[in-house]
């Protein structure tokens, strides 16, 4: 069972706390050194070089075993290897799953100036690399907690199961069918993901709940091939144009997505959660600075804070028509496409956006071009929220202790993961935990991990073990 108490205040800093932070700084360049070395297996999803994930599997499963873990063992999903690891402490303790993932995103090496993607260097308390925090960053903050943890006691305090997957950056297309097979060994209590980012170092802030994730690929086809302006233009169909016209739609004047009945599923947010956010400090310069854009936009009557956390919203990934690169040959392109992204919130389906989504594009191109459309339902993510309970409490705790702050806020995080997924097939609470920052660069040139920030979030990690046996009664 699952005990009722929520919360205790921080008080000064124990022995023990002083302990794993000593401990932590201690061997400090022993983690670094062991980020650096995982971080140049170029585990990129869904790449020609299977090897690498492979590889990337096989140090993790390495790494679990110098640990102390007794089982450790690679399985197969999909086209990509997933690590498994146990250590069951003893029958009574409760059980915790922690999930991340393994594989990285796909590099332009010509975007990046503080280093290759995959020969990771050390530069003003940061590791620039691919994967440094999104996340293999954050698996290392779990394996150097649990050393910390293990420092001053013969086995965790509670029972661990890890699940490392390898296809992520995909949608985690094989992650059901793996959770399906291996539901008995994944059983668990309690589910810590740990592929989140956190608020800012000196505020760190739990995140209680992700965003859903559907995506799309229009291709608009016009002429049979393309053809000079010169000869065609004024009569021929341009799906360049056409398809602009149809992205225009997407959102409306004041900044709503237009997709017909998009909003219907969308309920109000609680009170309590928006006061939540309004808790945090925003300061709108500093947030332009740390997310690198230009300007803050969006639906009008909300926070940037809850635009982001609260509502849902809906981005074009990618266009691409004539000719994009090299010199232009003046003619009119034969094919136009694009990707656009849907994040939902609470209360929205991926099946019934992916109708939606077709509707709109069924009601919003011409019969003079035509088009497909294919809407990625199989990697459709659902959003989640954890429920409010002694597990968030444990984890408040933690941090209070790992980041040595008196005040832990409460945040959400804008882009998804397989919460639900989790949630739902193992029948047990997901509660988040990441060290990503927003300025992290995930997914984009010079990725980066502040050192600082992994070392706090590996000594929360040290603490959670133990404030989730208090929290959680066998």
């Amino acid at each position: 069972m699952i005990d009722d108490e929520t919360d205790r205040a921080a008080g000064p800093a124990s022995p023990d706390d002083d302990r794993v932070h000593a401990f932590l700084a201690e061997h400090a360049d022993r983690l670094v050194a062991q980020l650096a070395e995982w971080v140049r297996i170029p585990s990129v999803a869904g790449s020609d070089r299977d090897t690498a994930l492979v590889q990337s599997a096989n140090w993790l499963a390495g790494a679990l075993r110098d640990l102390g873990f007794p089982r450790v063992e690679v399985w197969k999903a999909g086209d990509s290897p997933a690590v498994f690891a146990e250590w069951i402490s003893s029958p009574a303790a409760p059980t915790v799953l922690v999930y991340s993932h393994h594989d990285v995103r796909a590099v332009k090496g010509q975007n990046w100036s503080e280093t290759e993607p995959f020969e990771p260097v050390v530069r003003g308390g940061r590791m620039y690399g691919r994967g440094t925090s999104d996340a293999k960053g954050q698996i290392l903050a779990h394996l150097w907690g649990l050393r910390a943890h293990l420092a001053s006691r013969p086995a965790p305090a509670v029972n661990l199961r890890f699940l490392v997957e390898g296809e992520e950056e995909l949608g985690s297309p094989s992650l059901a069918a793996l959770l399906e097979e291996k539901r008995e060994e994944l059983a668990a209590d309690v589910v810590v993901f740990s592929d989140t980012l956190l608020w800012r170092e000196d505020h760190p802030a739990i995140c209680t709940s992700v965003r859903g994730m559907i995506s799309a690929s229009i291709e608009v086809r016009g002429p049979r091939k393309d053809i000079h302006s010169g000869a065609a233009s004024g009569s021929a169909p341009n799906p360049a144009l056409e398809l602009a016209r149809l992205l225009g739609s997407l959102v409306d004047e004041e900044g709503r997505i237009a997709l017909p009945g998009f909003y219907d599923d969308v309920p109000p947010p609680l009170e309590e959660r928006r006061r939540e956010l309004a808790a945090l400090p925003f300061d709108e310069e500093d947030w332009l600075t740390r997310s690198h854009t230009r300007s803050v936009g969006g639906e009008p009557g909300w926070t940037v804070l809850e635009r982001l956390w609260l509502r849902p919203s809906t981005e074009v990934i990618s266009m691409i028509a004539g000719d994009p690169i090299g010199a232009t040959r003046a003619a009119i392109p034969a094919v136009a496409s694009a990707d656009i992204s849907v994040r939902t919130v609470p209360g929205q389906r991926g099946e019934r956006v992916a109708e939606q989504i077709r509707r709109w594009v069924d009601d919003g191109l011409p019969d003079r071009v035509e088009y497909t459309v294919a809407v990625a339902e199989e990697t459709a993510q659902q959003p989640y929220e954890t429920p409010a309970g002694p597990a968030v409490a444990a984890l408040d705790r933690a941090m209070r202790r790992g980041f040595r702050t008196p005040w832990v806020g409460r945040m959400g995080n804008a882009g998804g993961g397989p919460a639900e997924l989790l949630a739902r097939t193992l029948d047990a609470p997901v509660v988040f935990f990441g060290t990503g920052l927003i300025e992290d660069d995930w997914h984009d040139s010079d990725e980066s991990v502040r050192l600082a920030t992994l070392a706090d979030g590996a000594a929360t990690l040290a603490f959670l073990w133990e404030e989730l046996r208090a929290a959680i009664r066998g």
